[in-house]
């Protein structure tokens, strides 16, 4: 495994508007100030909710982890890295994703702008809230975000920091070959669960 070195001032202007170009830019810490207290919130709605068991809840939170990952997935797979053909497509390709491939080190650009993820957030909140009973959303969603933040603040350590424990050393090194050797495959940041179970894993050589 190479040892890539991260250039934190690598980057590229993506809009005319400077107005707009203020917005695709982020700093890592921004998700942390809107999330933990809306992750604490839901948190504690769901912990005061009657007739509902530890079990329950457990459940409930490990279910909203586990469904955070697929999502983490399904939209790294078949959202950012669809590639439209028309121009416009190609565009906006480029700016939810390709931009993150072509400077994978922008320190500004490694977790999601408010202005994408808070509307994603209330998306998911409603198409949740119609498929899982009122007693279980609350937790089921404060640890969907919660999964969501992991991702956010792992997936900028991954490109700027270096560790020790080996379980993220091995995620790191999982979204590093995503990167650098085979952008077709390795699409999980937070958990490669779902790219062994649809056999989307990079293939391992002896380079």
């Amino acid at each position: 495994m190479k040892n890539f070195v991260s250039n934190s001032t690598e980057s590229t202007r993506m809009f005319k508007s400077g107005f707009l170009e203020i917005f695709s830019k982020v700093h890592f810490s921004v998700p942390l100030f809107i999330y933990i207290p809306t992750i604490a919130f839901f948190g504690w709605k769901g912990f005061s909710v009657k007739d509902v068991s530890a079990l329950e809840i457990i459940l409930s939170i490990t279910a909203g982890l586990l469904f955070w990952t697929l999502t983490e997935y399904v939209l790294h797979r078949f959202i950012f890295h669809y590639m439209p053909k028309s121009k416009w497509g190609q565009r906006l390709h480029f700016i939810f994703h390709g931009v993150h491939h072509d400077y994978p080190n922008d320190a500004l650009r490694l977790v999601l702008p408010p202005s994408v993820s808070v509307p994603l957030a209330v998306l998911f909140y409603f198409l949740l809230s119609q498929v899982i009973p009122a007693p279980y959303l609350p937790t089921f969603f404060a640890s969907f975000l919660s999964g969501y933040l992991c991702y956010d603040m792992f997936h900028y350590a991954f490109h700027h920091g270096n560790f020790s424990n080996p379980i993220l050393k091995k995620l790191k090194q999982h979204h590093m070959l995503h990167h650098y050797t085979d952008s077709d495959h390795g699409y999980g940041v937070t958990s490669v669960l779902w790219d062994i179970i649809f056999r989307s894993e990079i293939k391992k050589t002896n380079s």
